[in-house]
This record gives C-alpha cells, sequence and structure tokens, in this order.
C-alpha cells in the first residue's frame, strides 16, 4: 500500500523522536520514499546521520543548512504525499494551530498541498491542558488527521494517555489512509500465476513455458488499487515487489488446486491466469529413473480443473479465466467462459511471436458473460493488465 508514496516525515523535539528510527525503517521497508526534517530540539533526541542512513536521504534541520535552498520547503511540500509528523508536541502543535512559522517544519506544512497526518506525543497533564484540546480541535479543523495517543508509562513517570502510537500503527494508518479512495479497496483477490510442474521422478518433470508475468503484473496492479491480494505461484524466476502481496508458492497442479480452493470462499474477485498442466504422470517414482536405451513409456492422466471446480463452487464472487489459444481464440474462448461458469474469459494467442508466454507483452480480447468481446492492441504487460482490472472494476460496479 506504500509503493512509491512520498511521506515527509517532521520530527519535532521530545523524547519520541526515538521512535522515529523505527518508523522510518518501516516506511522504506514498505517501498515509501521519505524525507525527513527535524526540528533543532528534535535533533538533541535522534540525530541526522542516523535518520540519513535510515532513510537513504539527507535530513534537513533548518533554514541554513549547508546544502538547503531558500525554496526547499515549497518542494518538499509540493512532492510530499503525505506530510507525517511524529512526534507532535505541544509547542509544535501550538505553532501549527496559530500559523507560527519559524522553522523549517512549520515552513514546509503552511506550504503543503497534501494531508497532514500528526501522531501527538506529551506528558498525561500537558495532554489533557485545555489549550492542548483547543488546537488540536483546531487543527482538525484545518483538515488534519490526528493518530490518537496511546495510554501507557509515560518519560515523566506517570502511567495515563499521551505515549505517541507505534510505529507500526503508525504505518497501518498510513495504508489506510492511502488505499481509502482506491477503487478495489476493501476487495479481497485471489490470482494464481506461473507454470506447475508434474513430477515424474526426484529429478524430472512435466512443465511448460509459463514464466508468470502476466499473473504477477495483475497481482501488483490488483494491490495498488487497493485490494488485499493473494497470489497462488508456480515454479518461477520473478520478484514480487509490491509487499501488499502475499504470496503462496506452490509447485504441482495439486497444490494450487487445494491451496485455490481453501482461499475461495471469502474472495470477492479471482483471476486464475496460471498455465496450469492438463495432464499428470500417473506413477511418479521416488528414485531416479535411469537412462535406458530403449526409452520409456510414460502414462499421463488428466489433472484436476481448477477452474472448473471454482465455477461449479462460485457464489458471489467474480470469477476470471484465461484462454491461451493457437487457433479459433474467440470461439474456443466462449466455450470455456460457458462451461467453467465464468464472468469474464481473456483470450489471447499462442501462435503469435513476442506476446504471451514468456514475453513482456501481450494483445488480449476480453470476452463477458454477455458475450461482448472487446479486442485490445499489444502492450507491456504491466499496461495490459491495468486494462484487465479496468474492465473488472467497471463490471463489478
Amino acid at each position: 500500500m506504500l509503493e512509491g508514496k512520498r511521506i515527509v516525515l517532521g520530527i519535532s523535539g521530545g523524547i519520541a523522536a526515538y521512535k522515529c528510527t523505527f518508523l522510518v525503517r518501516l516506511l522504506v521497508k514498505e517501498g515509501a520514499e521519505v524525507r525527513v526534517i527535524l526540528t533543532k530540539s528534535a535533533a538533541d533526541f535522534v540525530t541526522p546521520q542516523t535518520l540519513s542512513v535510515l532513510s537513504k536521504n539527507q535530513v534537513l534541520v533548518d533554514f541554513f543548512d549547508t546544502n538547503y535552498n531558500w525554496n526547499n520547503h515549497v518542494k518538499l511540500a509540493e512532492w510530499a504525499d503525505v506530510l507525517l509528523i511524529a512526534p507532535l508536541t505541544a509547542n509544535t502543535l501550538a505553532k501549527m494551530a496559530t500559523g507560527l512559522c519559524d522553522n523549517l517544519l512549520l515552513a514546509t506544512y503552511l506550504s503543503a498541498k497534501a494531508k497532514t497526518i500528526v501522531a501527538p506525543a506529551m506528558d498525561l497533564d500537558m495532554y489533557k491542558h485545555p489549550s492542548v484540546k483547543q488546537n488540536l480541535e483546531t487543527l482538525e479543523s484545518f483538515g488534519n488527521s490526528i493518530i490518537p495517543p496511546e495510554t501507557g508509562e509515560l518519560a515523566s513517570g506517570l502511567h495515563g494517555e499521551g505515549r505517541m502510537a507505534e510505529p507500526e500503527d503508525i504505518v497501518t494508518y498510513l495504508k489506510k489512509f492511502f488505499s481509502g479512495n482506491l477503487p478495489l479497496n476493501g476487495k479481497k483477490v485471489l490470482i494464481n500465476a506461473g507454470p506447475t510442474y508434474e513430477a515424474i521422478d526426484p529429478v524430472r518433470f512435466i512443465g511448460n513455458r509459463s514464466s508468470g508475468k502476466m499473473g504477477l503484473a495483475i497481482a501488483e496492479i490488483v494491490a495498488s488499487r487497493g485490494a488485499e491480494v493473494t497470489l497462488v505461484l508456480g515454479p518461477n524466476q520473478l520478484n514480487v515487489i509490491n509487499k501488499a502481496v502475499k504470496v503462496i508458492s506452490v509447485e504441482s497442479s495439486d497444490q494450487m488446486f487445494d491451496v485455490m480452493l481453501s482461499h475461495y470462499a471469502n474472495q470477492d474477485i479471482v483471476i486464475c491466469s496460471a498455465a496450469v498442466a492438463d495432464y499428470k504422470p500417473a506413477q511418479v517414482s521416488n528414485i531416479k529413473i535411469k537412462k535406458k536405451d530403449s526409452g520409456i513409456n510414460l502414462e499421463l492422466i488428466k489433472t484436476q480443473d481448477i477452474l472448473k471446480e471454482l465455477g461449479k463452487r462460485k457464489t458471489t464472487q467474480f470469477l476470471v479465466g484465461f484462454a491461451l489459444e493457437t487457433n479459433n481464440i474467440v470461439e474456443y474462448a466462449q466455450q470455456k467462459l460457458k462451461e467453467k461458469n465464468l464472468d469474464l474469459i481473456i483470450a489471447n494467442s499462442a501462435a503469435e511471436k513476442g506476446i504471451g508466454i514468456g514475453a513482456d507483452s501481450n494483445k488480449i480480447v476480453i470476452i463477458d458473460k454477455h458475450n461482448k468481446i472487446s479486442n485490445f492492441e499489444l502492450k507491456h504487460k504491466l499496461d495490459v493488465a491495468a486494462d484487465i482490472i479496468d474492465y473488472i472494476t467497471l463490471a463489478i460496479k
């Protein structure tokens, strides 16, 4: 959910500033790009050098830093997808509420067009003071969001409300914030991708040339639209970039069958893009079969039809299949759409060079359950995935 998000983190001078080392690390781990602004008093609690290493960016403290340009606060304010101020002290809170601008963080705040989110941190009695409460209400009236402080042991030795929210909770809050306006927010999506390997013996298998690129591209796009994504992935050499995608690795068609069915019931959308083997060896040797001059006879039996079984069990799921054909593409896809009780099928050719299996590009035809046919041009698979998800999003509205 935070992949590629640009976050300006403003740290004001409270003991809770030490937690920001963990916070920055978590944000970067989630794929966010983080720029840090420290107030001068915050630098007494956590060093710019530490935060620079963790964020992989220069940390700014005030207007007169050696590398500071006079308009950096404007550039940062325009660059940010969100301005996060944590910890927010009573002092910085008061300045924000009254429009005081005496440091780089406040100048950035007053220039920011992006959402500002604050995480207050102060002692119990200070947090309960009427002026603090009033300032927090003022901040909210400006459209800022507040991550409530937690109850616990405070630096003063008192026990009560005022602890800054834990870094993990702040990251969760940001994920919810960014997913709130996304078209697939709250949807659960199950996807399968890649080939399956059907064992002959411990070292040999029957497989196919599928790379899993199309299914992985779909998973990346779906996750970027706010959905909770589970990707059931056959053997491949790919890296899943979006950390929001939950990956379950499988090898055989039987394993993929079991995992898909076990996750199927509570899904909103299910997209079956995997190139599942149609046949597997009737017998699997538990030792390596020795090579013989006379050759080998291999008996094959049908594998379990995952897509057909999902179609039988469909209740409210929006079920999408793929059809890879060498000829009669639309005709065979329409037949598969009906036989397997699909809502949508994506067809493409295995006969055209440079598209489909193993390639970075694809050219598809989408057919819905009313037999409406939509043709798409040759595109990179990420763009194809975006077209598919755009189509599905409109279809489920």
